[in-house]
C-alpha cells in the first residue's frame, strides 16, 4: 500500500490532494462512492433534482436555480466543469461556497473514505452533497457529470429527473450512437418519479427504460410544450397554459430547456410551490457564463463552451441569427478525445478567420492537430497558430475592427482562458 498523501489545510492544497487520489479522472460504477455516502450518512430529506444530457444541462440547472431562488427557497446547486474557481461548481443562495466551507466539506469526504477510492468528481460531488446538507437547503439541483446511470450524483434519489438532450459525446464510455448513450442517460430515472426529457426525438431506449421501471416519463412535444410568439412564449401540458418571457439565455434552442424547467417545477409543485411571477422572474435573470456570452461590444466577444456537434450546431444558428458587417473571428480549441472535425464542419461556414492553440490540459488537442483538421475541412480557411489560447486572443483582439466579432469556443478550458484574461466570471446573480 502506498503512503497516504498529506492532507493539506487550504483549498489549493485540496484540491491538488483529491486529484492525486485516483490514478484516472474517471471511472465509472457507483459501488466506491454509495459506500462513502453511507459512511457520510448522506441521504437527503430535502428534494434533489437531477439533470442529465448531452447539452444544456448547465442552462436548466442555472434556470432552475434562479426560479427556486426568485421564490424564496435556500436552493443548492452543484454543476461541472468550472472555469477560474471551484467554488462556481457549489452555490447556495445563487452564491458561490466560500473556501472555508468547502475545506471543511473535503475533510469530512476525507474522513469517511478511508482507504476507498475517489475521482476529483466523485471527492467533489459528496462534498456538495454534505455541505448542502448542513447549510439545510430547501432543494438541491445537481448536474450529472458524465452519463446518468453510473454517475455520481446518481446515488442520491431525485424528487425529479431531467434529461436535456441526447447526442453524440463521451463515446468511449456510453456507446457508439445515440441508442446507447439515450440507455446511461435514462438512468438516472426512478419508479413512479418524474422523468422529464428534453429531446425532440428521444431514442427508443431512453423511453423502454422508462416504461421497464415504471417512471413518469414526460416528453416535450407529446405531453408538454414550449413555443415562441412575438412576445415572449406559451408553455401548455394539458389544458394548463402559461404565458411567459423569453429565457434571458440566448438561442432557439434553450426553449427545450426553459419547456423541461417548467414541467419539472409542475412536478414539485406541492413540495415546492412556485407562482408564475416567480417564473417569470428566474426566466428574465437567469445568467450562465460561458453561454453564448457576450463580452464586450468593439469588438464583439462572444464565449460559448460548444465542444460537440450538437453544440456546435446551435452555436452556429446563434451566430447567423446576429448578422454583423465584419468579419467573424474565432479563437479556438478542443480536446482530441472529441469530434473537432464535426464541429469545425458545422461552424466553418460562419467563420472568417480562425486562431488556433492548444490548451493547457492533459486531453488537449495539438495546434498542428487543430489546424489540419481545420485545413482538411475548408481547404480556403484562413489560419493562424499560437502558442497558447491567451495569445490567441489577445492577437485577434488587436486584428479586430470594431465590427467584427470574436467568438471563443471548443472547450470549457478554451473558455476559462480567455475568461481568465478578461475577470469576466459572475459571481452575483
Amino acid at each position: 500500500m502506498t503512503a497516504p498523501l498529506t492532507v493539506p489545510a487550504d483549498l489549493a492544497g485540496w484540491l491538488a490532494y483529491i486529484e492525486a487520489l485516483h490514478p484516472a479522472s474517471i471511472e465509472m460504477g457507483l459501488e466506491r462512492v454509495d459506500l462513502v455516502r453511507e459512511r457520510l450518512g448522506l441521504n437527503p430529506t430535502f428534494p434533489v433534482v437531477i439533470v442529465a444530457g448531452t447539452n444544456g444541462k448547465g442552462s436548466t440547472c442555472a434556470m432552475l436555480e434562479c426560479i427556486y431562488h426568485a421564490a424564496g427557497y435556500r436552493v443548492g446547486c452543484y454543476t461541472s466543469p468550472h472555469f477560474v474557481r471551484y467554488s462556481e461548481r457549489v452555490r447556495v443562495g445563487c452564491e458561490e461556497i466560500a473556501d472555508a466551507n468547502l475545506v471543511h466539506a473535503f475533510a469530512a469526504v476525507e474522513a469517511a473514505r478511508q482507504d476507498t477510492s475517489l475521482t476529483y468528481f466523485e471527492f467533489g460531488t459528496l462534498a456538495a452533497v454534505w455541505y448542502f446538507t448542513h447549510a439545510a437547503v430547501d432543494v438541491a439541483i445537481l448536474e450529472v457529470g458524465l452519463g446518468g446511470r453510473l454517475d455520481a450524483v446518481n446515488v442520491f434519489n431525485p424528487a425529479c429527473s431531467i434529461v436535456t438532450s441526447v447526442d453524440l459525446d463521451h463515446m468511449d464510455f456510453l456507446g457508439n450512437d445515440r441508442e446507447c448513450i439515450g440507455r446511461e442517460k435514462a438512468g438516472v430515472f426512478r419508479t413512479a418519479i418524474p422523468a422529464i426529457c428534453g429531446d425532440d426525438h428521444p431514442p427508443q431506449s431512453l423511453k423502454a427504460y422508462a416504461r421497464e421501471i415504471g417512471a413518469d416519463l414526460r416528453c416535450i412535444g407529446e405531453d408538454f410544450t414550449l413555443n415562441a410568439l412575438d412576445d415572449g412564449c406559451e408553455y401548455r401540458v394539458g389544458d394548463v397554459s402559461l404565458k411567459l418571457p423569453l429565457p434571458a439565455l440566448a438561442g432557439n434552442f434553450q426553449l427545450n430547456n426553459a419547456a423541461c424547467v417548467i414541467n419539472a417545477l409542475h412536478a414539485l409543485q406541492a413540495t415546492l410551490p412556485v407562482k408564475i411571477n416567480h417564473i417569470r422572474q428566474g426566466l428574465q435573470e437567469v445568467i450562465l457564463n460561458g453561454r453564448f456570452q457576450a463580452c464586450s461590444s468593439r469588438p464583439h466577444v462572444i464565449l460559448d463552451v460548444a465542444h460537440n456537434p450538437h453544440a456546435a450546431t446551435a452555436l452556429a444558428g446563434n451566430l447567423q441569427q446576429r448578422l454583423i458587417t465584419g468579419r467573424t473571428i474565432a479563437v479556438f480549441s478542443m480536446l482530441a478525445d472529441k469530434d473537432i472535425a464535426g464541429v469545425v464542419g458545422v461552424m466553418a461556414a460562419q467563420i472568417d478567420a480562425w486562431y488556433v492553440a492548444a490548451v493547457e490540459h492533459a486531453r488537449g488537442a495539438t495546434q498542428s492537430q487543430l489546424l489540419a483538421c481545420i485545413a482538411a475541412v475548408d481547404g480556403n480557411a484562413q489560419l493562424n497558430g499560437y502558442e497558447n489560447v491567451t495569445l490567441a486572443y489577445r492577437q485577434a483582439c488587436i486584428d479586430a475592427g470594431e465590427n467584427d466579432r470574436i467568438i471563443v469556443f471548443g472547450s470549457f478550458f478554451t473558455v476559462a482562458d480567455v475568461m481568465s484574461e478578461l475577470a469576466v466570471i459572475h459571481v452575483d446573480k
